[in-house]
């Protein structure tokens, strides 16, 4: 397996040109501000819709690296950063000519090139952006981590095109080992495959197919079986929304309300999706479903969402955290600790993961939905232990409006003005109740 390295994204949606990015970068790269001096660029592109980044990229095989004639640039093979060497460069600028990202460049005031070294690992230019449109993406030390690790379900499960429920599904089963006992309740997961087909296993370990009623149920009795007889397993679920919030709510109360020993993940597709796209009492208001349609009768879900994990941080779980898979640091943090918590207690993992097919957007813009949903709040990202309370992993301290969430999907294309301004409102109404309970230590 190759080396992942850490690298800057921009998000040209969300930049607004305001150069506060640049400033910083200056500063911290000269000690003065002129923009001119920052080594990235923001400019309007030339069709006038929009911004525009120059900026290195860290390229994996960078050509101004190949193209330089006195070795002054190299790429390190720890931090994966390009550096110069300013005693070795003899200043022909062809690196400038190699660089297809403009990442590189002249300082005018230096007379010599200059470009991005990601700040040792702090950049100064993401920490100034106020609209989160530049981002550190250090998640190439999961890939480096747990890329060798052994993937425990089966090849060519039958998720829908772009999916990340299999994302999900691959890296905690990865992660949590194959000393594991697998339930799939019906829903999206074992709709793939992962139980199996024609006469094969979708997994490598053990797995079931429990009733929606009885996940928890069953996974108590598994665990306290090899309990007795002295086998330490994980006994854990991967069930969708509908089966734990609504029919199977009963089970995974009693099991977390016994502080079973089990791992209990909940892929929140916000629907029954495998099964024709119904609501679930974890769809939002205003959602349309094939059981709440829009029309001259109705438009969309008339109830809010039920917040499945607050619920169970009031169970007193040994821990609860949510999670999405635009953000995998988080997600792979959380897995750690709830796989410890589940060795004592009951560990609740609640996994936001929109649908391509019921939420009506191109299947490439998954993981962009996903992480609207946090940058709007409408999803927050948190956890909980008895001890030291509930904490708010991910901040947002400039979220978007919640319409930019909304507009990129196609179940929410008929909500009123006055739809709109509910659902922002009970955005800030759960953002007041996560905030109030994260202060409660």
């Amino acid at each position: 397996m190759g080396q992942a390295f850490e690298t800057l994204a921009f998000d040209a949606d969300q930049c607004d040109g305001c150069g506060l990015c640049m400033q910083a970068c200056a500063m911290a790269k000269t000690g003065h501000d002129e923009p001119e001096r920052a080594r990235i660029q923001i400019s309007p592109k030339a069709a006038g819709d929009g911004f525009a980044v120059a900026l290195c990229r860290q390229c994996a095989d960078p050509h101004c690296v190949s193209v330089c004639p006195a070795g002054a640039l190299r790429k390190d093979a720890r931090s994966g950063v390009i550096a110069w060497d300013a005693d070795q460069c003899v200043d022909c600028l062809l690196c400038t000519v190699g660089c297809e990202w403009a990442g590189i460049a002249v300082d005018a005031a230096s007379a010599r090139v200059a470009k991005c070294d990601l700040c040792a690992g702090a950049p100064a230019c993401v920490a100034a952006c106020p609209r989160g449109a530049l981002r550190h993406v250090t998640a190439a030390r999961i890939y480096n981590a747990v890329g060798d690790w052994e993937d425990l379900f089966a090849p060519g499960l039958a998720g829908c095109q772009g999916c990340n429920t299999e994302l999900l599904m691959r890296h905690a089963l990865r992660r949590v080992g194959p000393d594991t006992v697998l339930a799939t309740p019906p829903g999206c997961v074992p709709g793939m495959g992962s139980v199996g087909y024609n006469g094969q296993a979708g997994t490598k370990v053990p797995v079931f197919h429990p009733l929606l009623t009885n996940t928890a149920s069953m996974l108590t009795g598994i665990k306290r079986h090899y309990r007795r007889v002295g086998r330490d397993v994980t006994a854990m679920a991967i069930a969708g929304d509908g089966g734990a919030s609504d029919v199977g709510f009963q089970s995974l109360s009693g099991a977390a309300e016994r502080g079973e020993q089990i791992l209990f993940v909940v892929v929140d597709n916000e629907g029954y999706m495998n099964t024709g796209m119904q609501r679930s009492s974890c769809t939002p208001y205003g959602a349309w479903t094939s059981t709440t349609p829009v029309g001259r009768a109705g438009s969309g879900k008339t109830q809010d969402a039920k917040n499945l994990p607050l619920l169970m941080v009031d169970h007193r779980c040994a821990y609860v955290a949510t999670a999405s898979t635009a953000y995998m640091d988080d997600l792979y943090a959380k897995l750690d600790r709830a796989i410890e918590a589940s060795r004592s207690g009951f560990a609740y993992l609640h996994v936001y993961s929109p649908c391509t097919t019921g939420w009506r957007f191109p299947s490439e813009r998954n993981i962009e939905v996903a992480r609207k949903a946090v940058q709007t709040q409408f999803v927050m990202l948190w956890d909980y232990t008895p001890a030291q309370g509930l904490q708010i992993t991910h901040a947002v301290d400039s979220p978007l409006p919640v319409a930019e969430y909304l507009k990129v999907m196609g179940r929410f294309r008929h909500l009123s003005e006055e739809q709109v301004q509910h659902i922002q409102d009970k955005v800030l109404e759960n953002r007041t109740i996560i905030e109030q309970r994260s202060q409660r230590r």
